[in-house]
């Protein structure tokens, strides 16, 4: 629920409307001087709008508007006063006001205005986010997140920014891992260099190697031409290894080799080739347990869990839902066009109440359906089905998502591992010229074969056998003889 900074320094003013932000389903906060406001605003997480008094004594409000503008504090303002000057208009909205009204004013456009503004001001931190992440200079500031579970992630994953540091990031499929590791690309030396993402477990086991290091042309059956592989498309940025714990072992060795030596080896290439890359890899499935297994060798398990970083699940942070779902709401509703701008506490009580198993991806495809299909402006329960069947205990959850959510969450320690694509080379034909040791058939063998096929192929039509084969008839009604097909024709018209 939306915190709403009031500031007025009338207390039967900033009490009506208090009373009016509560009734609209947000969290008011009330202080009395421009001075206090900047103070709560600094503090503060989680205030997503601001209504602001412009006559108030020693610090107005188009003083706290150039004050916010000074130090980057981006929120969305809505002021208000008892004068009518339409300088006073213009200069606010200048300094980044976006909505004002006069006193007094009805609750209902106080409700409107409000709804706008945090709309506007989620749907700017949104866009402002996928900005950075296109151009590489995604940072920890566009990571939603207030929850304490979260802290110490974040507070590693700043350490590793200011470093080179090989970083291993674990957590559950869903809870955002990619993200964290362009955040730590973003606040490092590499932000706005290449930012490239491999999923290990996406790749057929015969074309990791290709994929990975690149190949020379000729390299392999397909190899038209020359293939730079990912480590160089990486070259001074970032490589991200995506569930890295699915890479097969033949191929775990010449990662290690790369990330020893700083330098590849192309499939086909007569001399290895420098990289400068700086890799960050992640997994779903504890690496340790992995390694003692013998599925993860035990040197590239310790050459990538350099600098380990956990990940809570959804389950673990739900201080998060809140702010997570607004930023849904607003990316969906401004992407799908619908007129949606929040959602019913009932409905954010019962999301708060859910164990997320797909974690945070679920949680954006559930809100995304819900916006698409939503009747009003306000997401209320039953715009999410599947989480209030679920919420019952129903084992037609799983039957009307599509089997998409496991039943229960699944911790790294326990997680399976994921099915692999299978290999896209076909299987060998046997050659019907040759014999099980791979010698070549006597040509009479070859001969009835092809009879047999042709007067097969043809519905037993010897005049047209005998045309396609290019041989008398006569001619073929010896062979049938000879080879003992004289069953096999059916008909024996043109």
């Amino acid at each position: 629920m939306h915190k709403v900074l009031i500031v007025d320094d009338d207390p039967v003013q900033s009490r009506l409307t208090s009373e009016v932000v509560a009734k609209a389903g947000f969290t008011p906060l009330a202080v009395h001087s421009g001075a206090e406001a900047l103070d709560v605003l600094r503090k503060t997480y989680g205030i997503g709008a601001m209504i602001l008094d412009m006559v108030m004594p020693e610090m107005d409000g188009m003083s706290v508007l150039e004050a916010l503008k000074r130090d980057g504090i981006a929120i969305p303002v809505i002021v208000q006063t008892a004068q009518t000057s339409l300088d006073t208009v213009i200069s606010a909205m200048r300094l980044g006001a976006v909505d004002f009204f006069v006193k007094p004013v009805a609750p209902e456009r106080i409700t409107i205005s409000l709804r706008n503004a945090l709309k506007l001001g989620t749907l700017e931190s949104s866009l402002k986010a996928e900005r950075a992440r296109k151009d590489g200079n995604f940072s920890f500031a566009h990571i939603v997140t207030k929850s304490p579970a979260m802290a110490r992630t974040m507070t590693l994953g700043k350490k590793a920014a200011a470093s080179t540091i090989p970083v291993l990031i674990e957590g559950e499929s869903g809870t955002g891992k990619e993200l964290l590791a362009r955040a730590i690309q973003g606040s490092g030396e590499r932000a706005g260099k290449p930012f490239v993402t491999v999923n290990c477990g996406a790749i057929p086991a015969n074309l990791v190697e290709s994929t990975l290091f690149g190949h020379v042309r000729g390299a392999f059956t397909g190899a038209i031409a020359d293939a730079p592989g990912k480590f160089r498309e990486a070259h001074n940025g970032t490589l991200f290894l995506d569930e890295v714990g699915e890479l097969p072992l033949e191929t775990q060795v010449k990662l290690l080799r790369a990330l020893q030596e700083g330098e590849i080896e192309p499939v086909g290439a007569a001399r290895p080739v420098k990289v400068n890359v700086r890799v960050i890899s992640a997994t779903n499935r504890r690496l340790l347990n992995l390694a003692r297994e013998g599925s993860f060798r035990e040197d590239l398990y310790y050459r990538l869990n350099v600098f380990p970083i956990y990940l809570p699940p959804l389950r673990e942070r739900k201080d998060d839902i809140p702010g997570l779902v607004d930023h849904f709401i607003a990316r969906f509703a401004a992407e799908e066009g619908r007129r949606v701008a929040t959602i019913s506490s009932d409905a954010l009580d019962m999301l708060m109440g859910h164990d997320w198993p797909g974690n945070i991806r679920q949680l954006e495809n559930a809100i995304f359906r819900a916006v698409v299909l939503a009747e009003s402006p306000v997401l209320q329960p039953d715009d999410f089905p599947q989480i209030l069947v679920a919420e019952k205990g129903r084992e037609a959850a799983r039957a009307e998502s599509g089997g998409f959510t496991p039943a229960q969450p699944i911790h790294i320690d326990n997680a399976p591992p994921l099915p692999r694509l299978p290999d896209p080379t076909p299987a060998p034909v046997p050659d019907r010229f040759l014999d099980g040791a791979g010698n070549l058939l006597p040509l009479v063998e070859i001969e009835r074969e092809l009879i047999a096929f042709a007067i097969d192929h043809n519905a037993g039509r010897m005049a047209q056998v005998a045309r396609q084969l290019g041989i008398g008839r006569s001619t073929l009604y010896r062979k049938l003889k000879e080879y003992g097909l004289e069953g096999m024709g059916a008909q024996d018209v043109a």
